[in-house]
This record gives structure tokens, C-alpha cells and sequence, in this order.
């Protein structure tokens, strides 16, 4: 359990160490959009890169003490002859107590989940309203603390992803040695089920063949898996741009239609906005929702179970770094603009605030999306079981 709560404290400090409001790549984004957007979207995407280092090492190492430290509990206390002399189901008991460790803060990282849409819904009211200056000077710092705490929960999020992706892995190659040895009630199992020749240890032992990577069912999965996330996250950017798109198009139109709309004197039609906003959400979602769901069952038709473990590793493998990319990359571009609008680098209506504003609307796209590369590994796992 320590393990996973050391990994997860300690994704909260690269969080803050990548997107913090005074972290080095936060100036360093605001300082180089002094020549322009191009310069501020790429020096973002740049850190969300690079940010991935630190917290996909940790995990890796977290996985490693845990599953040997499990080897170990297996070995001492005796549990290596009911496990056919194979400790490998002991070192999976030691990723589960890591999953667990990382997961004992989840009360914390929620309460602190909330601080950021209600800055942000304080921000907005204080904008709508006309509130005097002061009172929106005061919010801005704490929308940039706001940024950060989405981050590092968002960073929190996916260090639990990972760790339950390989747990769900591992539940669904048992399944699979289960189904071989024809065992069908778990809580009626004897001994000669697990040890005996054809036992379930027996047969979990053999199935590492079946994974190896010189088959090419594994690969076509892994590949497939791969793949997955980036699709998951591209078609929910997608949604967004389309529902965007169809937003300032209403706008534009109420405000060529209403009389009055642009002197203040009449009300635009609120409902239109939230209708357009509500239904690009419903149906743009339906084909990423799906991908999850469909893509393990048409896999395990046609490729065999081999492939769906292939695809749910190669899931969790490529979604890790690219949700990092998104969600820190992301705030990092975010808190530029709020670090430039404390008065940094000529402050408000400049050509650097200008810039910046334009990185703030991407960023959080790309943050808030890397929820979908996520989902995709946790929920394809999920399905293969």
C-alpha cells in the first residue's frame, strides 16, 4: 500500500512542478508567446511531452516494488505450494494493496476536484454581473490555484487508471485460466482444482505462451489497443470544435436577427445556446462511448482472447502518456494566461496576453479530452472481463 500512496503524493508534486502558476514551463510558456499563439501552442504541447517522463516512471517502479514485495509475502508465509511453487499470484495480491494505497486518498482528491468549476463559475458570475475590477483581481489567482488542483487530480485519476487497468489484466487472464480449467463456482474450489495437473495454477503457468509477443493475434491487439485512445480523444476534440463551431454560428445569428441584442436592450434567447450545446454533447459522444465497448468484443470474435489481453495492454500503455500530454500540457497553457494577466510580460491587452488567450482556449480542450484516453483503457479492461 505504500507504494501506491507514494506514487500518488508524488504526482502531486510533478503536478505542480509542471503547471503550478509560478512552475518554470508556465513562465517559460508565457515568456515565449511574446512571438505569437504558434509559439505558445507549442511550447504547451512541448511540456505536456515532456511531463510525461516523471509520473509513468513512477508508476512503473510503484508496479514493480508491489508485485515484488507481493513474491515475497507469497514465499514467506507459506502460500507457494497451494500456488503450484509460482509466487507470480502473490506479486498480484502486491499490485492490488498498491492500487489500494493510491486509492486511500480518493476523499481528498475529490473535495479538491471541486475548487476548480467553482472558481471558475465565480469567475464567470463576477464577468456577467459587472462586478468592479477588485473583485476579479482577487478570483484570478485562485482560478489559477483552480487550474492546478484539476490538474493534479486529473494526473491522480490516471496513476489509478493504470494501476487498475493491469489489476482488471490480470483478472481477465485468471478468467481465462478459470474458463481452462473448468472451475465454475470460486467459492467451492478445492485443492486439487489449483495444484493438481490440469489445476488452475497449472494452467495459468501455460498461458504466458499464449501472450508472447511473436504471435501475431498479440501484436494485432496491441496494436489495436495502441490505437484506441488517441481515436477516444480525437472524436471528443471533435465534438467539442463541432458544438463550438455551432455555438458562435447561433450567436452570430441572434445577433444579425434580435433587434436591440447588441445596444443591451433586449435578451438573446439563452434556451437555443443550451439546446445546441446539449445536443452536439448527446450525440458526438455516442461513437466514443461506443469504442470502449465495441472494440473488445469484435477483437476476442475474430482475434481470440490473446488479442483482447494484447489490446487492453496496449490501451493502457499509450494512454498514460498521452493523458498526461493532454491534462498538463493543457493546464500549463492555462495558467500562462493567468501568470501574463498578473501583470507579467506587459500584463492585460497585449500582444503576449493575446497569445495566451489563444493557448487558454486550446488548453483546456486538451485537458479536459484526456479524460476519453483514460476511460478507454480503464473501461476496454473492464469489458475484456
Amino acid at each position: 500500500m505504500l507504494s501506491g500512496l507514494a506514487a500518488g503524493l508524488l504526482i502531486v508534486v510533478y503536478t505542480e512542478f509542471y503547471t503550478g502558476s509560478n512552475a518554470k514551463s508556465v513562465i517559460t510558456i508565457a515568456e515565449r508567446s511574446k512571438s505569437g499563439p504558434a509559439l505558445t501552442i507549442m511550447s504547451g504541447n512541448a511540456v505536456g511531452m515532456i511531463s510525461s517522463g516523471l509520473p509513468v516512471i513512477t508508476v512503473a517502479v510503484a508496479l514493480l516494488i508491489s508485485f515484488w514485495l507481493g513474491e515475497q509475502f507469497a514465499r514467506f508465509s507459506g502460500l507457494l505450494p497451494a500456488l503450484n511453487n509460482d509466487p507470480f499470484l502473490g506479486g498480484v495480491y502486491g499490485t492490488t494493496m498498491a492500487a489500494m494505497g493510491m486509492l486511500s486518498t480518493a476523499g481528498i482528491v475529490l473535495t479538491m476536484d471541486g475548487l476548480g468549476p467553482i472558481v471558475d463559475n465565480a469567475g464567470g458570475i463576477a464577468e456577467m454581473s459587472g462586478a468592479p475590477e477588485v473583485i476579479r483581481e482577487r478570483i484570478e489567482p485562485l482560478d489559477a490555484l483552480g487550474n492546478t488542483t484539476k490538474a493534479l487530480t486529473k494526473g491522480y485519476a490516471m496513476g489509478s487508471a493504470a494501476l487498475a487497468s493491469l489489476l482488471l489484466f490480470q483478472a481477465f487472464v485468471l478468467e481465462v485460466a478459470r474458463y481452462q480449467a473448468k472451475i465454475v463456482d470460486l467459492t467451492k474450489i478445492s485443492i486439487d482444482q489449483v495444484t493438481g495437473p490440469n489445476g488452475l495454477a497449472t494452467k495459468l503457468s501455460s498461458l504466458g505462451g499464449s501472450l508472447a509477443l511473436n504471435h501475431p493475434d498479440v501484436v494485432i491487439g496491441a496494436l489495436i489497443g495502441a490505437m484506441l485512445p488517441f481515436v477516444f480523444s480525437g472524436t471528443a476534440i471533435n465534438a467539442v470544435s463541432v458544438g463550438a463551431y455551432r455555438m458562435v454560428e447561433e450567436v452570430r445569428r441572434q445577433l444579425r436577427e434580435i433587434p436591440g441584442l447588441r445596444e443591451g436592450t433586449a435578451k438573446p434567447n439563452y434556451a437555443a445556446a443550451v439546446d445546441i450545446s446539449t445536443r452536439t454533447a448527446l450525440r458526438l459522444m455516442v461513437v466514443p462511448g461506443a469504442i470502449p465497448v465495441v472494440a473488445p468484443l469484435v477483437v476476442g470474435v475474430f482475434l481470440g482472447w490473446a488479442a483482447v489481453g494484447a489490446l487492453v495492454v496496449g490501451a493502457t500503455i499509450s494512454a498514460i502518456p498521452l493523458a498526461i500530454m493532454m491534462m498538463w500540457g493543457g493546464a500549463a497553457m492555462d495558467n500562462a494566461k493567468k501568470y501574463v494577466e498578473m501583470g507579467h510580460f506587459g500584463g492585460k491587452n497585449t500582444e503576449t496576453h493575446a497569445a495566451t488567450v489563444v493557448g487558454d482556449t486550446v488548453g483546456p480542450v486538451e485537458r479536459d479530452s484526456h479524460r476519453g484516453s483514460r476511460s478507454t483503457a480503464r473501461d476496454g479492461a473492464m469489458e475484456s472481463n
